[in-house]
C-alpha cells in the first residue's frame, strides 16, 4: 500500500507497489524500493537510494542521498520501548518520544543489520551484514559485529565526495 500522503519524486521505482507499506514519508528522485519494505510517516529518503526487500525504515529515520540498505535492515526509533505505562494502560503516541537517526550520504548498510535509535552513520560508511549499531559510525568507517565495532576504513579514493543538495 502506498498511502495518499506519501511524496514520491520523479524517477522513484517501487518494484511491487502492492507489496510495500509507505505512509507519510518523502522519497526523493531516483530511489529504488524493493518488495516488503515499510517506510513510516516522517521518514525521509534521499535521492538515488536503494532499499532492498524486507527492510523497515521507521519514523525519525533520515537517509541522505545515495544510501544503500540491504535486505532485512531494521531501524528503531525508541530507546525504551514499552507496550504499556506503569499503570498497565496501553501506551499511545503521546507516551514516548521519537529518537531521530541519520544515515549520511553514500553509506551502505548490509543485510539484516539493526540500527538503534539516535545514531548517525557517517558519510560513505559501511555497516556489515548482521551488525547491531548501538553508537555513531564515523565517516568512511567499516563496522561489523554485535555490537558493531570499527574494523577498517573505506579508502578515500574508493568513494566520491557527496554532493548534497545538488
Amino acid at each position: 500500500m502506498i498511502a495518499s500522503d506519501v511524496t514520491l519524486h520523479d524517477g522513484v521505482v517501487i518494484y511491487h507497489p502492492e507489496l510495500v507499506n509507505l505512509y507519510g514519508c518523502i522519497v526523493e528522485a531516483g530511489t529504488r524500493i524493493g518488495t516488503f519494505v515499510e517506510i513510516q510517516k516522517k521518514a525521509a529518503v534521499g535521492k538515488n537510494c536503494k532499499i532492498s526487500s524486507h527492510s523497515f525504515i521507521c519514523e525519525g529515520v533520515t537517509l541522505e542521498e545515495g544510501v544503500f540498505i540491504g535486505h532485512g535492515v531494521m531501524f528503531t526509533n525508541d530507546l525504551f520501548p514499552r507496550a504499556v505505562n506503569a499503570d498497565g494502560g496501553l501506551q499511545s503516541e503521546s507516551d514516548w518520544v521519537v529518537v531521530p537517526t541519520l544515515v549520511k550520504c553514500r553509506a551502505s548498510i548490509g543485510s539484516n543489520a539493526t540500527i538503534l535509535a539516535g545514531v548517525t552513520i557517517g558519510e560513505a560508511a559501511q555497516v556489515g551484514a548482521g551488525a547491531v549499531v548501538t553508537r555513531d559510525v564515523p565517516d568512511y568507517a567499516i563496522v561489523a559485529g554485535v555490537p558493531a565495532r570499527v574494523i577498517g576504513r573505506v579508502r578515500d579514493n574508493e568513494i566520491e565526495t557527496c554532493s548534497l543538495g545538488g
